[in-house]
């Protein structure tokens, strides 16, 4: 009966003291358990901010990223970046150089485009820029005006000149008549002596010359017009063939001529 008992009194202190042992392990377990967490936690919180500088030191070491106009926050990894880039290939950049470094997950980016430096002028620009362009609407406005002046001036001279060719012309036909020879025959019948040809001769030479005068293309003053029996010669210098060619045909067009001969000499 004794000996019963003392088995029994060993098994059940045998019980206590392994449920004793489980319920410390397991309290040890849970302690454990929870200084890892903690230490995970605190672990995390550091890299976030080393990840941070790290992100910061990228951008304020590159030349293209204007660092200190961009913020940096990272919450488990993860890279936010906030801020103003100058351009598309500087905002570009500092996400490359957020993506490189160590630690990051991902980023995000949250960095807009500084309109003011991408359009590269500010309001006062324009204001300038408006400026710039009414003095040079003023100084085109001028210059039309000075060369409607210096045109007008040149028709008048061209007038000046046709009307001295006219002059010029008529003074000559006067003369003409002047020379005019009266014969007398036998029958004491008066006759003029080709009067009419010399007269019609003059008012050729006085028509080429003030068609020469008229036109822009030809030289007038450098080209001797000389008329005999309604045959117009042409004597002088001019600077191209096509200007030799328009006085020939001016030459030719005018009234009561026959033939023009072509003495003119293209100087280039």
């Amino acid at each position: 009966m004794f000996k019963r008992m003392s088995v029994m009194l060993c098994g059940a202190a045998m019980v206590a003291l392994t449920a004793g042992n489980a319920h410390a392990q397991s309290a040890t377990q849970e302690a454990k358990d929870k200084t890892h967490a903690a230490a995970d936690k605190t672990g995390q919180v550091v890299s976030d901010a080393e990840i941070t500088s790290a992100v910061k030191s990228k951008l304020l070491a590159s030349k293209e990223v204007g660092g200190l106009k961009l913020d940096v926050d990272t919450t488990d990894g993860v890279v936010t970046l906030h801020g103003k880039a100058s351009s598309a290939q500087e905002r570009s950049e500092a996400v490359r150089l957020a993506k490189t470094a160590r630690g990051v997950k991902s980023v995000k980016n949250d960095i807009t485009l500084d309109t003011a430096a991408t359009s590269g002028h500010t309001t006062a620009d324009d204001k300038d820029l408006k400026i710039v362009v009414k003095d040079d609407t003023k100084e085109t406005a001028e210059k039309i005006k000075d060369a409607s002046k210096k045109g007008a001036e040149k028709t008048a001279d061209g007038a000046k000149k046709v009307g001295s060719a006219t002059k010029h012309g008529a003074e000559k036909t006067v003369d003409a008549v002047k020379d005019t020879k009266v014969v007398v025959k036998d029958d004491t019948t008066p006759k003029l002596e080709k009067a009419g040809d010399k007269t019609a001769d003059a008012a050729i030479t006085s028509n080429v010359k003030t068609k020469f005068l008229a036109d822009t293309q030809v030289s007038g003053l450098k080209i001797d017009v000389d008329t005999k029996d309604g045959v117009v010669t042409l004597t002088g210098n001019v600077k191209s063939q096509a200007e030799k060619d328009e006085a020939i045909r001016l030459a030719k067009t005018s009234k009561g001529v026959k033939s023009v001969v072509d003495k003119l000499t293209v100087i280039q």
